[in-house]
């Protein structure tokens, strides 16, 4: 089992480093503002995305018909009509949106970013039907080669251009690699059809998690429209830089956790064996306090390393919003326990409850933005609502089912947690307010391990067969 694991957490962390890469070198080369126009690319991208979720790939994994081939070619059909829906939506609203957000000169990439919806509905779901045997390579080559390809083509992009072309470009030829290596490796062939009861079928399952999209969205573009709208393009480019810093390591853990913990907490479910179910369950909570507890000690030791080395002073205002930006993803990470586990059990609407706090700090933090100009009220009141967001996903898995015993691997994450902003805001400069934070983040690991006793018994057993 730690083969697999690893070979999941490999692929995610791959592909997902070679994103990062991406925006660290295009952050590097282009003026900050470009790259604050660059974040408007993903903004744009993600509302694109959250008006068309309604969880097909999940479908293939947790459904009994998830291996039907029929099946398969309707969610296709599915995924291909509502692609084609988001990239017209685009193409209609593109000079409003760039008006709204005072860049009417990114129009046209606007219009041209109208391909991405209809590159990704054009995926090959045998890469997630492979997930049903444990298979993952198919799934983690399509995340990492065309994620290499564009690394790779950002240094000449960025010399060509200069500006947020060089962005716009990069996302274009990512999205494109995605789709033909997809159907590079897929098994089957390609026969997407339009089917009403399976695509109601899918309306069913998938409106909850659309509506948890929908708040999705606003969880995690909502502070940047915020922030774009009144301070300005640089602003935003320093606000999304600690997001994208922060986030990328938390979704690489959470992602890894769900692709390798829901095809069994599926199975165990469907069986009505209730004991490995929580079993799973309690591994799963685990893996996600272990991601955010990771998350939190790396910032802490190289964080400042890493904006400093790679970024340069353009972005040294960045450093003092390194941890409260690691607290807020390292909350959001271990809030992905109750979540997986939820859906798992039939109970899709369980993010979205989770969520609901995150979105009501909204206006408060407009309103600090306004009233203080600092961006960091903005990121503690996101804490504040990821917090409250986390005590309802809980309180609604609770309904469903027992909650796990995870008592240890909680204390000693809030222990972490504690500890961690403790050594990062001690008063102690120079080499030996260095070797303090290095020893006690040691020691803050040994803890963590020990409180981790069901994900550490599931990886004793026997390993799962690789494919």
């Amino acid at each position: 089992m730690l083969r697999t694991a690893l070979l999941i957490v490999t692929g995610n962390a791959s592909a997902s480093a070679l994103l990062l890469a991406r925006n660290l070198l295009l952050a590097r080369l282009i003026p900050v503002a470009d790259y604050g126009v660059a974040a408007t690319f993903a903004m744009i991208m993600a509302v694109i995305e959250m008006t068309s979720t309604l969880g097909l790939q999940q479908q293939i994994v947790q459904s009994k018909r998830g291996d039907e081939p029929d099946f398969q070619a309707a969610l296709q059909g599915f995924q291909l009509l509502r692609g084609g829906l988001g990239a017209l939506a685009l193409l209609v609203l593109a000079g409003p949106i760039a008006q709204f957000l005072g860049i009417p000169q990114a129009a046209s990439a606007y219009r041209w970013l109208a391909l991405v919806p209809l590159f990704n509905a054009l995926q090959h779901f045998d890469i997630h039907r492979a997930q049903r045997a444990g298979r993952y390579r198919p799934l983690i080559l399509t995340g990492t080669l065309p994620a290499l390809v564009a690394f790779i083509a950002v240094w000449p992009l960025a010399l060509i251009f200069n500006d947020w072309r060089a962005a716009l470009w990069a996302i274009l030829l990512y999205a494109a690699l995605g789709a033909l290596t997809s159907h590079f490796v897929a098994e089957r062939p390609y026969r997407p059809r339009l089917d009403g009861p399976v695509m109601r079928e899918s309306l069913r399952f998938g409106m909850p998690l659309l509506a948890n999209a929908a708040l999705m969205y606003l969880v995690f573009q909502g502070d940047k429209i915020i922030v774009g709208r009144l301070a300005g393009m640089e602003e935003l480019a320093i606000f999304a830089m600690g997001m994208t810093l922060t986030l990328t390591p938390s979704l690489i853990g959470a992602k890894s956790v769900q692709n390798l913990f829901l095809p069994k907490l599926s199975s165990a479910h469907g069986r009505d064996d209730e004991a490995e179910h929580r079993r799973f369950a309690a591994a799963t909570f685990e893996g996600m306090f272990l991601t955010g507890s990771t998350l939190l000690l790396g910032t802490l030791l190289v964080g400042p390393i890493v904006v400093v080395a790679v970024l340069g002073e353009k972005y040294a205002s960045l450093l003092p919003l390194l941890i409260p930006f690691a607290l807020l993803n390292t909350i959001r990470a271990i809030k992905n326990g109750p979540s997986t586990v939820a859906l798992s059990a039939g109970q899709t609407d369980n993010g979205l409850w989770g969520n609901v706090p995150r979105i009501a700090v909204l206006p408060l933090s407009y309103w600090a933005l306004v009233q203080t100009g600092s961006m960091l009220p903005v990121i503690w009141l996101g804490i504040i609502g990821e917090l409250a967001g986390l005590a309802l996903a809980l309180w609604r898995l609770s309904k469903v089912m027992a909650l796990p015993e995870v008592n240890r691997a909680a204390l000693t994450t809030v222990f972490t947690i504690l500890s961690v902003l403790v050594l990062a805001y001690l008063p102690s400069p120079g080499s030996s307010g260095i070797l303090v934070t290095w020893i006690g983040a040691l020691v803050l690991v040994a803890a963590q391990f020990a409180g981790l006793t069901n994900l550490r018994s599931f990886f004793s057993r026997d390993p799962m067969p690789l494919a």
